[in-house]
C-alpha cells in the first residue's frame, strides 16, 4: 500500500520544469511533455490495483466511429485509496498553482466529479479520433481550460499505435506525435481549436490496453480572445486530411 503522507511528484521536478518553461510558445498549442514526473512507485501501485474491466461503473465507449474499445471511470466510480490520494494530490493548491505558473492560466478550478476524466482504457483496434473537447463543466458551466494526461503503458513504442498527436488549427498538419510510455504526462491548453486525439489503431496483445490517467482543470471564465467558440458545445469531431 502507498505511504499516503507521500507526495506523488518531486518539488524539484515542479521548479526544474518552471525554469525552463517554454509551455506558452509551443506550437500547435501551448502544451508541455515532462517524462518522470510521478512517482513510479505509485504509478505502479494504480496500475497494480486497476479494476477497470471489473467495475460495473465503468462507461464503454464504442461508437465505431469516432471512439472504439475505449472504456473509462465514471461520476459513480469508486476508486482505490491510492488512485483516490494520486487525484487529491493533483487537485492541492500547491499543484494547482505549478499549474498556474506553467500556463499562465490564473485560478484554475479541479473537478471534483472528474466528469471525463479519471482512469482510460483502450483494448487492441481501440482509437480516438481527433477532436476539440467540450468547453463548459457539465454542471458548473465552468470553462475547460486545461488537460493533464498520465500514460501507465510500458514497454510501448510508436509501433503500438496509440500516440496522441496535437493538429494545427486548420487541421493541415500533426504538428506534435507523442509515445504515450510509462509515467509520460502531456499538459495542454483546452480550446474550441485545439484539435487532439490518437487515431491511429491500438496494437498490443490481449488483456493488455493503452492505459491514462485524464485530470481536466476549469475556470470561472476566459479571456475574450479565447472565445473561439462562446456558446457551449459537446466534443467537436474532425476528420484527417485525405493525404493522411
Amino acid at each position: 500500500m502507498t505511504n499516503f503522507l507521500k507526495i506523488p511528484y518531486q518539488e524539484s521536478k515542479l521548479e526544474e520544469i518552471l525554469s525552463n518553461n517554454n509551455y506558452q510558445t509551443a506550437e500547435p498549442y501551448p502544451h508541455i511533455i515532462v517524462d518522470d514526473l510521478f512517482d513510479s512507485d505509485i504509478l505502479n501501485q494504480i496500475i497494480s490495483d486497476w479494476k477497470i474491466d471489473e467495475d460495473s461503473t465503468v462507461e464503454i465507449h464504442n461508437d465505431g466511429k469516432y471512439v472504439v474499445n475505449k472504456k473509462g471511470t465514471g461520476i459513480n466510480t469508486i476508486f482505490s485509496q491510492n488512485m483516490e490520494y494520486f487525484l487529491w494530490q493533483l487537485s492541492r493548491p500547491r499543484f494547482l498553482k505549478f499549474l498556474e505558473d506553467l500556463t499562465g492560466i490564473n485560478s484554475l478550478i479541479p473537478d471534483p466529479y472528474f466528469f471525463g476524466g479519471g482512469l482510460h482504457s483502450v483494448s487492441n483496434g481501440g482509437r480516438l479520433a481527433i477532436h476539440a473537447d467540450y468547453n463548459k463543466h457539465f454542471k458548473f458551466k465552468l470553462d475547460r481550460r486545461l488537460n493533464l494526461l498520465v500514460y501507465l503503458n510500458k514497454d510501448w513504442t510508436e509501433n503500438n499505435g496509440g500516440c496522441l498527436e496535437l493538429w494545427d488549427h486548420s487541421m493541415s498538419n500533426c504538428v506534435e506525435k507523442i509515445v504515450p510510455i510509462f509515467n509520460r504526462t502531456v499538459i495542454f491548453s483546452t480550446g474550441s481549436t485545439s484539435f487532439h486525439g490518437h487515431p491511429d489503431p491500438v496494437i498490443c496483445d490481449q488483456g493488455l490496453s493503452r492505459k491514462s490517467i485524464a485530470l481536466y482543470y476549469y475556470s470561472n471564465g476566459r479571456p475574450e480572445e479565447e472565445l473561439f467558440s462562446p456558446e457551449e458545445h459537446s466534443t467537436l469531431w474532425q476528420r484527417l486530411p485525405s493525404k493522411r
